[in-house]
């Protein structure tokens, strides 16, 4: 531990570092908290403070942060009103207690020595999430951190105590999830999109009520019906969920995840009389998803891809059965010509969607070599060869599109004969 020399200072490491180092999992992060300590002694010995809303300080070698004990006190709406109180005065216990988990409320110093006065290494040894007080209520962020640990820590079978299932529940009933800025939920959204279990996340979110608040989209999606000849599992929902682990099998691209979160938003606005029937849900999601990315203010390429992906996927299952210039027409819409990746982000997605149903779980998928094949050969039709035949203008580009049908055509009765 990179300790400070003056002995009455008290060094722990805290939160993350302490609950996955005691489950044996590679830490990355570490958070220092220094107990009896003030600004003026921390700058004294080298650290350079950084924190704006409560004093951090970097370690003048490991660059590591160390906090000083600090308490919180709720002040106004949001997960921003608090009003932080950081003196030397300021126990271990009292700054462990404002945290969210009891899992996340230890402390180690720097002989081992485990301090855990809310009980976190029996909670963490039973594989529960328990909130360590009633304060957990006031930062409405939370409920969206919990429902990430829930995706992090699955397949350690943690489940959620039921105090603090009433307890999220009631935080959704408050309102307070209202006041978080789209911004920020998008970034516990792609932080859950890179865990290995993300449907857990939204699961959470669900059960508790938080997923109609912060995602209506999405949750519409439950109790929706597809046709049985087609989903097995039936319910667009579970459909949804199912693609996403799908997606996860195939990919660490959290793009492609996201695409797999929106492709059927559209499924939502069927109106009941024609269910289990979804005739235009790709059109009819493409608000959908736009009004998504643009609240969340998703990255510009990740949006781009869930609205090709929520437009295109059925084309894209259906690929073996369109005629050659519907084929050329889809692949000019994803313009691999000019960002072949996004072509193969989008096959994976559409693939993710093909055996995310029930008895199709990591089935082949055919249409993706066959398009990733077909627009390797298209791309190598260019304008040159005509250019030297003589033609102008508007004629180069009809004989560049009619060569690629001819070429999509032998390529998809190669295909079909296979």
């Amino acid at each position: 531990m990179n300790s400070i020399k003056d002995n009455e200072l008290q060094i722990y490491l805290v939160g993350g570092a302490v609950r996955d180092q005691l489950l044996e999992r590679p830490v990355y992060d570490r958070d220092w908290v220094v107990v009896g300590a003030s600004p003026k002694q921390m700058v004294a010995q080298g650290f350079t403070p950084v924190g704006k809303d409560f004093p951090v300080f970097l370690h003048p070698k490991t660059k590591e942060e160390y906090a000083l004990a600090r308490t919180e006190r709720k002040q106004g709406k949001g997960y921003t009103g608090f009003v932080v109180h950081a003196s030397p005065d300021v126990t271990l216990a009292q700054d462990l207690i404002r945290r969210d988990l009891t899992i996340n409320a230890m402390a180690m110093d720097d002989d081992g020595n485990l301090y855990d006065p809310y009980g976190g290494k029996q909670d963490l040894d039973d594989r529960v999430f328990r909130h360590v007080s009633d304060a957990f209520a006031e930062d409405p962020l939370r409920v969206l951190r919990l429902a990430r640990f829930a995706a992090r820590y699955h397949d350690y079978g943690f489940t959620i105590h039921p105090d603090t299932k009433r307890l999220l529940e009631s935080m959704v009933n408050s309102g307070e999830l209202e006041n978080l800025s789209g911004d920020r939920v998008w970034k516990e959204i792609s932080r859950a999109l890179t865990e290995v279990h993300p449907e857990q996340f939204i699961n959470v979110l669900r059960n508790c009520g938080a997923l109609h608040v912060i995602w209506p989209e999405l949750d519409a999606l439950w109790g929706v019906p597809n046709p049985v000849a087609h989903h097995g599992e039936i319910d667009s929902g579970i459909h949804t969920l199912m693609v996403l682990r799908e997606a996860v099998k195939l990919t660490d691209n959290i793009a492609v995840r996201f695409a797999a979160l929106c492709h059927d938003l559209g499924k939502g606005l069927t109106k009941q009389e024609y269910w289990p029937s979804h005739h235009g849900h790709e059109k009819s999601g493409l608000p959908l998803v736009q009004d998504v990315c643009e609240r969340f203010r998703v990255p510009k390429q990740m949006a781009n891809l869930a609205l090709k992906v929520c437009e295109y996927h059925l084309h894209c299952h259906r690929v073996f059965e369109l005629k050659p210039n519907t084929i050329l027409k889809l692949l000019n819409n994803l313009d691999p010509w000019r960002n072949p990746e996004a072509l193969q982000l989008f096959i994976l997605a559409c693939h993710a969607d093909s055996s995310g149903r029930l008895g199709k779980e990591d089935s082949p998928y055919p249409q993706g070599e066959f398009l990733t094949q077909v627009a390797n050969e298209c791309q190598n039709v260019v304008a040159r060869p005509f250019v030297e035949q003589g033609l102008q203008g508007k004629a180069i580009n009809d004989a560049i599109v009619k060569k690629r049908q001819a070429i999509i055509a032998e390529m998809k009765q190669q295909a079909l004969e296979k």
